[in-house]
């Protein structure tokens, strides 16, 4: 039995439930995405060439370390590479609205559920994970310290660009696997496992790192099990504001607070190790990682049902 209030936003998405709807709305949300991000890193390049084009010989290096981590060569590891990359979702923050709408027939706000249950959600999800992330970061400086990475004015610097590019990129996550892809399943199947399991299968399959070698199937694991705390805060609030926020706030302890090495690092204060076995310190830490993810889940739940 599913929750009232996820059914309830599953009005729109029952309109067209088609699976070869779906399919069109997902190779169309791949287009804008690839097209976007081709258009925006010509921009991002020229507009570097047109303010000092001796930035043009560092952005072109940033594309180039891209290419090499996609490839499982070490991670992102300058602010300008980072940038990049996130400038890049853009296109899939927008690629699932223009989907619905036109594949489904569906006001694109219906993907994120009502504005006041989107906003407590968010909200609430935040304040809950900041705690525990700060006590999580505590034990990582008793544990193992990490190295500094960014001094402190560098990373106030970059704040600004960060947090709304770092919310688009996270929004864009949720908006596809939580809410365009995960609804219309929801609206075609009643079997959980067919459209809370695959969605989140795809997102863990989103997080395939080749560099990180014999703790590769630890890290999808922990994607995995993260997509299903998202999925079961989409169903149990009915808007996508509690799985934003958790997702949200995951992604700025990681990418602007303590990064791990060999992944995203080029914002980061500090970097810890990289990871190089499945029984690594590093695996304990994300270990740990998920077990506060865990509790974070708990608290939120429990806060958004009362």
């Amino acid at each position: 039995m599913r929750r009232g209030q996820f059914e309830a936003s599953l009005e729109d998405a029952k309109l067209y439930p088609q699976l070869w709807r779906l399919l069109l709305g997902l190779l169309f949300t791949a287009f804008v995405f690839l097209s976007a991000a081709t258009m925006l890193v010509a921009a991002f390049v020229w507009g570097a060439n047109r303010i000092n084009p001796q930035f043009v010989i560092e952005t072109t290096a940033a594309l180039t370390r891209i290419q090499a981590a996609a490839q499982g060569y070490g991670g992102i590891d300058t602010p300008v590479a980072v940038f990049i990359l996130l400038i890049t979702f853009i296109g899939l923050f927008i690629g699932p609205m223009l989907a619905a709408a036109a594949f489904h027939f569906r006001d694109p706000g219906s993907l994120f559920g009502e504005a006041g249950d989107w906003f407590a959600g968010f909200v609430t999800a935040l304040a809950v994970l900041t705690p525990v992330y700060f006590g999580l970061v505590g034990l990582s400086f008793l544990v193992e310290g990490p190295a500094p990475n960014l001094s402190f004015s560098q990373w106030l610097r970059y704040l600004p660009f960060a947090l709304p590019l770092i919310f688009i990129q996270t929004a864009s996550e949720e908006l596809l696997f939580r809410g365009y892809l995960q609804q219309q399943l929801a609206a075609r199947f009643a079997a959980r496992w067919i459209w809370m399991g695959l969605p989140a299968l795809a997102f863990a399959g989103l997080h395939y790192t080749p560099g990180a070698g014999a703790s590769l199937p630890f890290v999808l694991v922990s994607a995995l099990i993260f997509g299903l705390i998202a999925a079961d805060l989409v169903e149990q609030t009915g808007s996508l504001g509690a799985a934003m926020g958790l997702h949200f706030g995951n992604n700025l302890f990681g990418m602007l607070g303590i990064a791990l090495g060999d992944t995203i690092t080029g914002l980061a204060l500090y970097v810890s190790p990289p990871l190089d076995d499945a029984v690594s310190s590093q695996a304990v830490g994300l270990g740990l990682s998920i077990s506060a993810l865990l509790l974070v889940w708990w608290l939120t739940r429990r806060l958004l049902i009362r």
